[in-house]
């Protein structure tokens, strides 16, 4: 299976994701939303960063439960509980700076919303896969 990422030329340039991500069909790979809980249900503490990296690091875990990894992602939906562009601009560039970072190269979105539905959360992934072996860009 192939998975081509691409911009067309008539739409804006965008800050590292592809507005466009096509696959074959194939085996597909829909995770639940990632939530900041630690292995014991608790929503970590630390605040909003170390919120996003607990979501990195569930991301990474559920992906390989399913033979996936950051580069097999073509889609993704951030959700943030926030009214703020620069937390939102916060999460993005944590997300980049992370193992995860190559999963946000495919079609993306990043939204603030009111609530999330843990006590004290602050951020969610929803994440898409296509397993296979062939990548295009």
């Amino acid at each position: 299976m192939s998975i081509l990422r691409t911009n067309p030329p008539a739409l804006h340039v965008p800050p590292g994701y592809h507005h466009v991500t096509v696959t074959e069909p194939g085996k597909l790979v829909f995770l639940a939303g990632q939530c900041p809980l630690a292995a014991d249900g608790s929503t970590v503490e630390g605040g909003l960063l170390a919120q996003v990296d607990q979501v990195v690091a569930n991301t990474l875990t559920a992906l390989a439960s399913a033979g996936a990894g950051p580069a097999d992602v073509v889609r993704t939906v951030i959700y943030v509980a926030t009214t703020s562009a620069g937390e939102l601009s916060a999460v993005w560039d944590r997300l980049n700076a992370s193992a995860l970072a190559e999963a946000f190269t495919s079609a993306s979105t990043l939204t603030g919303v009111t609530v999330l539905g843990y006590p004290d959360q602050l951020v969610e992934l929803d994440v898409t896969a296509a397993l296979g072996t062939a990548r295009e860009r």
